[in-house]
């Protein structure tokens, strides 16, 4: 059949107009879904971005805070605590703790060997810690700089060395009791660091640190610097050197006479400032837990019954109250008395004796016939004024109040015993503030051991009249200087007073027994008082009486303070001194000790004296400072650390004169 073209054009024509329609119709049909798509699409975004911004949005924002920025603590340095003299007994240095993250060590098994030889720590201990399961664990604080390198030497992933504070005292048990000590945290426990933790502690600061993507930490927001977090400083009314002389000389006495412990007082008379606070055993506070029983502040915590050296008060409360005077005169029973069934006795049988010599020979009897004379009542009130009974508020903790019981309780034999020392209890601040009542003309001070910061100060009392307390000062000068029981505090060309004391201690079943506490307390010089000194030994055998036991020990406190204070007599002085330390040790010296005006130094027997400064460079610190006692120097000390790095002055330099000074500048290593 044939075509027509004409025709068939037509066709082609309608045919391509129906596939370009088809294909029109489906790129709008995608336009359309793809728009549809787009539209979903912003939807969502939209509905997902007001679900994380509005929904969830302070939620969200805390979490990426916590990510990316965190606030860290730091608290400032504590505080440092010095001496009257500016010489620091206590300050804090950083020093190097090391922890780890148990999760993050690749061989705990292969790395507790390392560890417990880098730390010097048992092999278990260190076993244990790793298998911890927590994310952080202590595995040492505080550690020693040769440690420190052996961990970073180590190079173990998961162990991390982080620095902490420290505390140090450089002159080591030196009024370690006294000072107290912190803990690894910082807080003081025991004290003056206890008491005045508030004062020394350092300011807490918060810093805004973000990390970024590496973990580095970038500080944002610092709220306070480093010297505006360091705690306040706490000064002391102490005496370094003083408080040295009366450690050294109570514990040549608690060893000579194999007591149990021992304790030493020193107080300047016009101010009532405490000069010495001496315990023994003594107690190193840079190791704290060593021995737990060395805390103990004795001084402050022991109460107990003073004996004879409680005499005085009556006396003073007698002469007060007119009951007797200057040449009254008592009947001693010859050194037996029986008082409704109890014998009182005296170490020595005598007659008559006049109250002077009452005093100079400690009797008993006397002494309790004198109490009854004055009455249970006014007795027990001047020894309530004098402040038996009560805390003398002195910022230590846990001061014993004592015991002195109502005087309506007191039965004869009762007031008896107290009027001789026995059947009541006072601490050693006790005594001190009553003794110094007599050395101030019958005012009583409030002690002190705080210069700064400021204490508040109770007002001064008058108990007696200034007669009264002259009287009795002169009765007690009889005691040293005359044929008393205290002729071995005599310090030739200076004059002493003072009271002996042997009191009975009580057992358990509150019977007496044939432990004792011998104790002397002095006045020197006795006409014009500077130094109170107080010394006590508990349970000395085989010898037990006061004026045997502790009054040779004040004699060489008071010696040696009067040394260091130039107020020694000037005409034979060093042969004075050498004699009397020579004495007291019972004519062995292991040390000579030369004198001068302003300067005590303590020199290996039969030396030359070295006029040159020691080389200290490279020594810990507490090794220089013992071997810079041997001088009688007190070091200035600067910086943070437990090495010597510099000096001044420079080794082989010459002391500087009249006063040996030095300053030592410390590092970690």
């Amino acid at each position: 059949m044939k075509r027509f073209p004409v025709a068939d054009e037509t066709i082609a024509m309608k045919n391509d107009r129906n596939i370009k329609k088809t294909s029109w119709d489906w790129v709008k049909m995608r336009m359309l879904l793809v728009g549809v798509l787009i539209l979903m699409l912003w939807g969502g975004l939209w509905f997902r971005a007001f679900q994380v911004q509005i929904l969830r949005g302070p939620e969200l924002t805390a979490m990426a805070a916590r990510q990316h920025k965190a606030a860290e603590f730091e608290r400032g340095m504590r505080g440092e605590i010095f001496d009257r003299q500016g010489r620091l007994l206590a300050k804090s240095t950083a020093v190097q703790s090391v922890y780890v993250r148990p999760l993050e060590l690749q061989d705990p098994a292969a790395a507790a060997p390392i560890l417990a030889a880098a730390l010097e720590m048992p092999l278990n201990q260190i076993r244990a810690q790793l298998q911890r399961p927590q994310n952080f664990v202590w595995l040492a604080r505080q550690i020693s700089d040769r440690n420190a390198r052996n961990i970073i030497n180590a190079g173990l992933r998961g162990v991390y060395l982080t620095e902490e504070s420290a505390r140090f005292y450089p002159h080591g048990h030196l009024a370690g009791q006294v000072l107290g000590f912190v803990g690894l945290d910082g807080e003081g426990l025991e004290g003056i660091e206890r008491t005045f933790d508030n004062v020394l502690v350092g300011k807490k600061a918060t810093y805004i640190a973000q990390r970024d993507a590496s973990g580095r930490r970038m500080y944002l927001d610092a709220q306070g610097r480093e010297e505006d977090l360091r705690g306040a400083n706490v000064t002391l009314t102490l005496d370094a050197q003083i408080q040295f002389f009366a450690e050294e000389a109570l514990g040549a006495a608690v060893k000579s006479f194999n007591g149990k412990s021992g304790m030493a007082l020193v107080v300047h008379v016009p101010s009532a400032e405490i000069l010495a606070m001496a315990n023994y055993p003594f107690f190193n506070p840079n190791m704290p837990r060593q021995n737990s029983e060395q805390w103990r502040n004795r001084i402050s915590l022991d109460a107990l019954e003073p004996g004879s050296t409680l005499k005085p008060m009556l006396m003073a409360a007698a002469l007060e109250e007119g009951v007797i005077n200057h040449d009254t005169i008592y009947y001693c029973e010859e050194g037996s008395w029986r008082l409704t069934g109890v014998n009182i006795r005296d170490v020595k049988s005598r007659g008559w004796l006049p109250a002077n010599k009452i005093l100079r020979y400690s009797s008993n009897i006397c002494s309790a016939k004198i109490g009854i004379d004055l009455g249970a009542t006014r007795y027990h009130g001047y020894l309530r004024k004098m402040g038996f009974g009560e805390r003398t508020g002195l910022p230590l903790p846990g001061e014993n109040p004592g015991l002195l019981r109502p005087p309506k309780s007191w039965y004869p034999v009762d007031l008896a015993a107290v009027s001789f020392g026995q059947g009541m209890s006072a601490n050693a601040l006790q005594m001190a503030r009553a003794y110094l009542v007599l050395a101030n003309n019958g005012v009583m001070k409030p002690l002190q051991i705080v210069r700064e910061p400021e204490q508040d100060q109770e007002p001064m009392t008058v108990i007696f009249r200034e007669k009264v307390a002259q009287t009795v000062m002169s009765m007690l000068q009889e005691v040293v200087e005359e044929d008393g029981t205290g002729t071995a505090a005599r310090i030739p060309g200076v004059i002493g007073a003072g009271k002996t004391g042997t009191a009975q201690k009580a057992t358990a079943s509150g019977r007496y027994g044939d432990r004792y506490l011998a104790s002397f307390a002095a006045f020197y010089p006795g006409d014009r008082p500077e130094y109170f000194i107080y010394v006590a030994v508990d349970e000395p055998h085989p010898q037990h009486y006061g004026g045997v036991v502790a009054a040779p020990a004040v004699r060489d406190i008071g010696l040696r303070a009067l040394a260091y204070a130039g107020k020694l007599p000037e005409e034979n002085q060093h042969e004075t001194y050498r004699t009397v330390v020579a004495e007291s040790h019972g004519g062995r010296i292991g040390k000579e000790l030369i004198v001068n005006a302003s300067l005590v130094t303590e020199l290996a027997g039969g030396e030359d004296r070295d006029d040159m400064v020691p080389n200290l460079l490279g020594l810990s610190v507490r090794r220089a400072v013992e071997q810079l006692r041997g001088y009688g120097v007190m070091p200035v000390i600067e910086g943070g650390g437990g090495i010597v790095a510099r000096q001044s002055p420079e080794p082989g330099q010459p002391w500087t004169m009249p006063e040996r000074q030095l300053t030592l500048w410390l590092e970690l290593s």
